[in-house]
């Protein structure tokens, strides 16, 4: 549990950090966030992180004005705060408090923001990559911007208990046309016969621009001598492939052994995605907390 939050200038313990009833992005997920990695004292892909979330600010256009700068002061100063070497940081920021009304309010109000540090356990994602995990799909229901990182998460709710009942570790969207979008809480990846890293590419209507995907695309593919391509793949290419895996900030990288219960390859990790997780961190760009 986070110790101290920051919470609109103010760093509170965390019994007492609240927002207040009214706050847009309670009434109506009128917010975006963010969430990466902290590994060994340091900030995993912060800067593309960070502009990630200033563009899903700015495309909402959100009043905003914390800077860069100070953002990563706060930051650093809640890391330490909780003390935390090993886990994740959440920022949240929200279209602030005003009526309920559902047009943006007018004048315009200052955005909320929050922001938490978590330990992780390292081991147990570790572990659990060592075995992976099955998938389950279900059809592509949410808001046509996906390519924005917003708090409207009520889909990928759904899609994770659908999940967790047929004692699955994720679900993956389908689109209408029988390919494969994302996952609930992760870009999802299958690797080719020749051994070619395949996901789907970035767009409006198709997934989340994820950062963990972006470092394997430009970083750490191209170390290991990697070919990726960016296209889409339908749930029986994927059920044929040589392995598959999901990429998410929390999970890094962390192979799927089946899909709607059809193994995948031998049905068990694969060498690629085992040396790509494993090659992450060398290959990631951190800065120091």
């Amino acid at each position: 549990m986070a110790r101290v939050i920051y919470v609109n200038g103010r760093y509170l313990a965390y019994q007492r950090a609240k927002v207040h009833v009214e706050d847009r992005g309670y009434q109506f997920s009128d917010s975006v966030y963010e969430v990466f990695e902290v590994w060994n004292g340091y900030l995993v892909e912060l800067e593309w992180h960070l502009d990630r979330l200033y563009r899903s600010i700015e495309c909402l256009d959100i009043l905003f004005t914390m800077s860069r700068e100070s953002l990563l002061h706060v930051v650093r100063r809640i890391v330490r705060l909780n003390y935390v070497v090993n886990g994740h940081v959440y920022i949240q920021v929200t279209r602030g408090v005003s009526p309920r009304q559902h047009g943006f309010p007018n004048p315009v109000e200052p955005a909320t923001i929050v922001i938490i540090a978590r330990h992780g356990d390292i081991a147990k994602c570790d572990k659990l990559a060592l075995d992976g995990v099955s998938v389950v799909t279900c059809p592509d229901i949410r808001w046509g911007r996906v390519d924005l990182k917003t708090t409207a998460l009520l889909p990928n709710v759904l899609a994770k208990e659908t999940a967790f009942k047929k004692c699955a570790g994720e679900a993956w969207f389908v689109d209408k046309n029988g390919y494969v979008t994302e996952g609930s809480a992760c870009n999802a990846w299958i690797v080719g016969h020749d051994g070619t890293l395949i996901t789907r590419p970035v767009g409006h209507g198709d997934i989340l621009p994820g950062v963990t995907r972006k470092s394997l695309i430009f970083r750490v593919a191209p170390e290991l001598g990697l070919r990726v391509e960016e296209r889409a793949f339908t749930v029986e290419e994927a059920q044929n492939a040589l392995e598959a895996f999901n990429t998410a900030a929390i999970i890094l990288v962390m192979p799927v052994t089946s899909v709607d219960g059809i193994p995948i390859g031998s049905g068990c990790p694969g060498d690629t995605v085992q040396s790509l997780r494993s090659a992450f961190h060398r290959f990631a760009s951190v800065t120091k907390v």
